[in-house]
């Protein structure tokens, strides 16, 4: 009922009790006026000293991170630029062992030829002595034979004959003569 009354009494052309005093949404003028000086003053204060750290930080700031990315990206550029070194030198060096390897062939294949030349010299030789020792022990059977043959005949032929083949010269003509036949029969075989 209170707020009726109070709408009557302003209603008829009288004050309300609180009209006359400031606002509660506005503060009074000197508060606005010192507020803003107060302002201004903390303004340029912060313009004037803590703005230029704040920027001087920031560009600071800016400029490790962008002179990390340069030198990540130099960094990336290095390690780019060797392992494109590593890459040719690996195959230089794969390069390089096929070569080895190709080569080892080819001295093997020469060994190989090498070695293959010194069995047939060594072979060519070893048969070449094993026939001059059998051509000696030809030689040497014939010799024998021959002499043994020589023995027989002269036996024989003192048999036939009756007579003793003393003469060496004779013995040794008859034997010569028989041997002869024997070697003449031989070769028209």
């Amino acid at each position: 009922m209170t707020s009726v009354t109070n709408f009557v009494v302003a209603a008829e052309g009288e004050t309300l009790p609180l009209e006359g005093e400031p606002s509660i949404l506005l503060p009074p003028m000197y508060d606005v006026v010192w507020s803003l000086v107060v302002f201004i003053v903390i303004f340029l204060l912060f313009w004037k000293f803590v703005l230029p750290k704040f920027q001087e930080v920031l560009a600071e700031r800016e400029d490790r991170i962008k002179g990390g990315i340069e030198r990540a990206q130099v960094a990336q550029a290095e390690a780019k630029a060797a392992l494109e070194k590593n890459n040719a030198e690996l195959a230089e060096a794969r390069a390089e062992a096929a070569e080895i390897r190709e080569a080892a062939r080819e001295r093997g294949k020469e060994i190989e030829a090498q070695a293959r030349a010194n069995a047939e010299v060594e072979a060519a030789r070893i048969l070449e002595a094993g026939e001059k020792q059998l051509q000696a022990s030809r030689e040497q059977v014939v010799s024998e034979l021959r002499n043994e043959m020589g023995q027989n005949s002269i036996n024989l032929a003192e048999r036939l004959l009756g007579t003793e083949l003393s003469d060496s010269t004779r013995r040794s003509n008859t034997i010569d003569d028989f041997l002869a036949e024997l070697d003449h029969v031989s070769t028209r075989k």
